[in-house]
């Protein structure tokens, strides 16, 4: 703390004053909620390359042991038991009509950042963070995502390769998604 934030200690309403003007001297693109680069994690589904918003992802890890989900959809592929807790497993390719293929050794579930929804996403690999400049945007190209198109909030260019901005959390609200039984 520094030597005025002590001195305001005593009155929370000055003190968060004070550090608030701090960040808008420090950190104006925090301020204004906006930045010059826009950061991902990026994941391959069939031929489709994607990037999810970093706060949609908890945790990623490998395909766990399921039991199937009597009454379930397909593409709902059973829950899991991670860390003691229930986690509801998707195959996302399935959930958008794509074609079904074997899990390989690239294949790794997303697991959701949410409370409300316990669920993990099948996906056929993951590339890591991946940051985009805004002069990286090419929303025509969304024109090209096929299925993924309701769940995605844009698209980045890099090297002649569509990266769609896919939203976990466009995915869960949809109807479909949630109704996962029949």
């Amino acid at each position: 703390m520094t030597d005025a934030s002590q001195s305001l200690a005593g009155s929370p309403f000055e003190l968060l004053a004070h550090l608030e003007s701090r960040v808008q001297i420090t950190r104006p693109d925090v301020v204004r909620r906006r930045s010059d680069v826009w950061l991902g994690l990026g994941f391959r589904v069939r031929g489709h390359w994607c990037v999810a918003p970093r706060e949609d992802v908890r945790e990623i890890i490998p395909l766990p042991s399921m039991t199937r989900a009597p009454g379930a959809k397909p593409w709902l592929m059973g829950v899991a038991n991670v860390r003691g807790g229930i986690l509801a497993v998707a195959d996302l390719a399935q959930f958008l009509g794509l074609p079904r293929k074997a899990p390989q050794s690239t294949t790794r579930v997303l697991i959701f950042n949410s409370s409300k929804m316990p669920v993990g996403i099948l996906v056929d690999e993951v590339a890591g963070y991946r940051q985009f400049s805004m002069s990286d945007q090419r929303h025509p190209r969304m024109a090209e995502a096929g299925p993924l198109a309701p769940y995605l909030l844009g698209a980045f260019e890099r090297e002649d390769q569509p990266w769609f901005a896919f939203s976990l959390h466009k995915l869960s609200e949809s109807l479909e998604f949630a109704h996962a039984g029949y």
